[in-house]
């Protein structure tokens, strides 16, 4: 049976919990990947190479920082991850748009 008062307890007061900022950054930064999810809809044509390289490399590289730093931020690791992921999907549809599509 799970003992959800310390659990919430050892949340609250993790190094990097709601008391301090290393939980408040990420959660902020979310904003990033949800507005890159939000442009899945615009036409490839709007889509940036130089951001979208941009949001997927920072994303790879802040993942694999958040998986080597004490304390581990799981909220910031899985930010970063979703940033890259949508930067390399809005890449392969501009590309596709761009080179694949445009021969036929």
């Amino acid at each position: 049976m799970v003992n959800w008062k310390k659990l919430a307890e050892g949340m609250w007061n993790h190094p990097a919990g709601p008391k301090t900022i290393h939980f408040w950054a990420p959660t902020f930064k979310w904003a990033l990947s949800l507005t890159n999810i939000s442009n899945f809809s615009t036409p490839p044509e709007a889509v940036s190479y130089p951001q979208q390289t941009a949001f997927a490399v920072a994303g790879f590289i802040g993942a694999r920082y958040c998986t080597v730093i004490t304390p581990k931020n799981w909220n910031l690791f899985s930010n970063n991850f979703a940033l890259g992921c949508t930067g390399v999907y809005q890449l392969a549809r501009k590309a596709k748009h761009d080179y694949f599509l445009g021969k036929e």
